[in-house]
């Protein structure tokens, strides 16, 4: 992201309205393949956004914008009032150091496709590790949270178990649990369901239908029109690195405007 990009700011009215993520004109390439051609998003506290499109859309390279995994050519990407990744000052964006860096990716909780465990370190180790290292919990505080949520997704008495000793589906239970030990305010969801066989969906996606009912922010990406149609509280289709379709799931799902919608909708229902 260049110095010469603005912040954004807004008036102070609008401040007190504004989304917990708002995005504003982000751009991404790789090479010379634009990826992200000026997304704009908000999604409000305690919403549900699903990203759907094809693949090579620019859904996965938008969250990984939003916890500054991947950095913006322009644009920029707002967590409860402040720039991800940056500083504002005179007029421009200044790059954050690390130890602020990751005071605000704390607040952002990720969950891939592949789980990304450690396998060399038990369920309670997994889940244990980010709030003790980063947030400095107790480790006898983290144990006891980390088994609440153990419990919490399904997986209560398996705090000893490695990796390698569970399902697929189990381990990405795993890997939600890890993400909410750092109580994050916003969860990211990049096709979690996707590496699983099809029996062991529906028990990932009762955890997040829970999550959803909780109140919990979420932006997933997911092939899962039906999770979409029951859970989210907007849909946004991507296409080409832009959003070109957007609304309730009763809009974008069951009368797409857009002809490009249209066929991927018809082609995944």
């Amino acid at each position: 992201m260049t110095g010469a990009v603005t912040t954004g700011a807004a008036p102070a009215g609008e401040k007190r309205d504004r989304p917990l993520v708002r995005i504003r004109g982000l751009r991404k390439s790789f090479g010379g393949h634009l990826v992200l051609d000026g997304i704009d998003l908000d999604v409000r506290e305690g919403e549900v956004t699903v990203l759907l499109g094809p693949s090579g859309s620019g859904k996965s390279t938008l969250l990984r914008c939003v916890n500054h995994l991947e950095r913006p050519d322009a644009g920029f990407v707002e967590l409860g009032g402040e720039i991800v990744g940056y500083r504002p000052g005179r007029g421009r964006l200044h790059e954050l150091r690390a130890r602020s860096l990751t005071r605000q990716r704390a607040q952002v909780g990720m969950v891939f496709q592949q789980f990304n465990l450690f396998p060399h370190l038990t369920v309670l180790e997994n889940i244990t590790e980010a709030p003790v290292a980063v947030r400095g919990v107790p480790r006898k505080e983290a144990a006891a949270r980390a088994r609440t949520l153990l419990e919490r997704v399904g997986l209560a008495g398996r705090e000893n178990s490695y990796p390698r000793q569970m399902s697929g589906g189990q381990q990405q239970r795993v890997a939600i649990a890890r993400a909410l030990a750092m109580e994050p305010r916003l969860l990211l969801f990049d096709e979690p369901t996707s590496a699983l066989d099809p029996e062991l969906v529906g028990d990932v996606l009762a955890v997040m239908r829970d999550l959803a009912v909780s109140g919990m922010t979420m932006i997933v990406v997911t092939h899962e029109i039906g999770f979409a149609r029951e859970v989210a509280d907007t849909v946004a289709f991507l296409d080409g690195g832009r959003i070109i379709e957007s609304g309730t799931p009763a809009d974008v799902l069951a009368d797409p405007r857009h002809p490009r919608a249209r066929a991927f909708l018809s082609a995944v229902l």
